[in-house]
């Protein structure tokens, strides 16, 4: 046993507590030099995918069309400028890679989704790209590299039912196919078409590749919510969960169209009556479940009425959208089915008929303890406040942790919400979520 003098025990302390400040100050260099960089990158990156993909006041990029492509092209010009390993899969996501120390270990994947809502933001989903490229850009010009391959991707087509990281996983469904994203765009399997990508592989049940290849999935999200960015301390988020979604893009409640002054109110068949009252009653059924102490959210996106409608017309049918999110499935689907019996029982109160299209659903996900470990410490070691919390919204981390992929997800806040043109990013909170997101990927041992 080695028996240390007093002054022995003291240079060591010493040195030891000088060792530790060393590295501590040496962290905090690197984290400025990678902030600083980052706000400036980022910022401009944003500012030139806006501009190519400007409508209006906001931004528009369609899942497979043209503005998107825009998108991942511009990436992948980027990761070619900066070394990165250049690959696509069979659904059309693209995959930059920065080789790590050990090639043979599974790879840290983060990224987010190239599209948006028509007249949307420009950091929805935009964000979750720049940070971790901003990352691997650091890496290159530092000389740094990671213990592992860090790969960062740029997924296709998420707003419109995440069928980029679906079609990874092999679970598009034939029906997909059929598709519309808007009433004028092209059927999913027309933009698949237009691509190039064939969707037999997409349908097949199999991922693109090993899953045991992809030692975590980190996705880094603007909130869309007031939670963060109404505090002045925490500024992140560390996401727990996220919820599943049960979607109807197409509800149509069919009635007859008839004069409004001529048939009294035994013979109508009026579809807008019957859709209000299930409106209502969904709103009945939704207010009972959050008194019952349960957690879950639903909304009617659209509803509409023919284009020729006019106000002296009972209509002949209305169209509209529902969509259903949970944590718990079991209550999302629960909500779902007590939705069917209501418009089975108002459809014959009022002889009209529903007629649902099939559902969207996307899984609720869990993030995983280990990956989330990480992005914690991570949010500690660079002294980042970081609130735990879940997300309201659907996430392509959902969809590939439904697949067995091991993921976490990063929130930063965000001004003014979402899914609309006056979308706000300040980048003192972007680069705190793209500096864990480096942090976690160096300390992936």
């Amino acid at each position: 046993m080695l028996i240390l003098a007093p002054y022995d025990e003291f240079f060591v302390a010493t040195s030891f507590m000088r060792l530790f400040w060393q590295r501590l100050l040496i962290m905090s260099k690197d984290s400025l030099s990678f902030r600083e960089s980052c706000a400036a990158w980022a910022g401009g990156f944003f500012e030139r995918i806006r501009i190519l993909t400007a409508d209006g006041p906001g931004v528009t990029r369609l899942g497979y069309g043209n503005e998107e492509l825009e998108v991942v092209e511009t990436c992948e010009a980027i990761g070619r400028e900066l070394g990165l390993e250049i690959r696509y899969d069979r659904a059309g996501n693209l995959y930059m890679t920065l080789p790590g120390r050990d090639r043979t270990l599974p790879a840290v994947l983060s990224g987010s989704h190239a599209d948006s809502v028509i007249m949307g933001g420009n950091y929805d989903g935009l964000a979750g790209i720049a940070a971790p490229l901003a990352a691997a850009r650091w890496m290159v010009q530092k000389h740094v590299t990671p213990p592992r391959d860090f790969t960062v991707v740029v997924l296709r087509c998420e707003e419109q039912g995440c069928f980029g990281a679906t079609g990874f996983l092999g679970r598009v469904k034939p029906e997909d196919l059929n598709r519309r994203f808007t009433a004028q765009s092209p059927t999913l399997g027309e933009l698949y078409a237009a691509r190039g990508i064939d969707p037999a592989p997409l349908m097949s049940g199999v991922p693109a590749e090993p899953l045991a290849r992809i030692a975590a999935f980190i996705e880094l999200h603007i909130e869309q919510g007031p939670v963060l960015d109404s505090s002045t301390f925490e500024r992140v988020g560390l996401v727990s969960g996220i919820v599943g979604i049960l979607m109807h893009r197409k509800i149509t409640v069919k009635g007859a169209r008839a004069h409004a002054g001529a048939v009294p109110r035994p013979f109508r068949h009026d579809p807008v009556k019957a859709a209000s009252q299930w409106v209502s009653r969904l709103e009945d059924l939704w207010q009972a479940t959050l008194e019952s102490g349960q957690d879950m959210t639903y909304t009617v996106g659209m509803m509409n009425t023919p284009p020729k409608s006019a106000f002296n017309i009972i209509p002949n049918e209305v169209t509209l959208s529902v969509d259903i999110r949970a944590i718990d499935e079991s209550l999302r689907d629960s909500f779902g089915a007590k939705m069917r019996e209501a418009a089975e029982v108002i459809g014959k109160k009022f002889q009209v008929e529903f007629v649902f299209d099939a559902p969207v659903v996307i899984p609720a996900a869990l993030s995983n303890p280990e990956v989330l470990g990480r992005l914690e410490r991570a949010a500690k070691t660079l002294g980042v406040p970081a609130r735990v919390m879940p997300s309201g919204a659907g996430h392509d981390a959902a969809v590939l942790a439904s697949g067995g992929i091991p993921v976490a997800m990063i929130f930063v806040a965000n001004q003014n919400g979402s899914h609309n043109p006056n979308e706000a990013l300040d980048m003192k909170d972007f680069v705190l979520g793209a500096d864990m997101i480096r942090r976690a990927v160096l300390d992936f041992e």
